[in-house]
């Protein structure tokens, strides 16, 4: 019994990564990054931003252990204005704890994702706005 378990277990996990790969985020001219609670520990927390036909902007954002999810959203759009200027998007902070970042003029729809992650406690929610 407990190796059926761990069987369906294994295969409702390979399930679900399948279903996270096939559920590219599409692009869009609007993001938005969402945090909520506190980190626990000192960390690094990298986003990528991806412009169509262009290259992506990596962006590290440092976060000291027991930072409020509003002083995250202000560092992190801190390191993604001072990554990807302000010519082609404007980067703000809405609602205290929420990272909006929106394309300017012709400038082509992009994706954000993250791409790593070391701290806990912190959830992070990335979306088309």
């Amino acid at each position: 019994m407990a190796t059926i378990r761990r069987i369906l277990a294994v295969v409702a996990m390979a399930g679900m990564a399948s279903l996270a790969l096939a559920a590219d985020p599409k692009p869009s001219g609007n993001w938005r990054i969402a945090f909520d609670h506190r980190s626990d520990v000192d960390g690094t927390i990298v986003f990528r931003i991806a412009p169509i036909n262009a290259a992506p902007i990596d962006v590290e954002v440092k976060v000291p252990a027991n930072t409020s999810e509003n002083n995250v959203a202000e560092l992190t759009s801190a390191a993604i204005k001072a990554s990807v200027g302000s010519e082609n998007y404007r980067v703000g902070v809405d609602d205290g704890e929420d990272v909006v970042i929106k394309k300017r003029g012709k400038t082509k729809n992009f994706v954000v994702t993250m791409v790593s992650t070391s701290l806990t406690g912190l959830e992070i929610k990335i979306g088309r706005n």
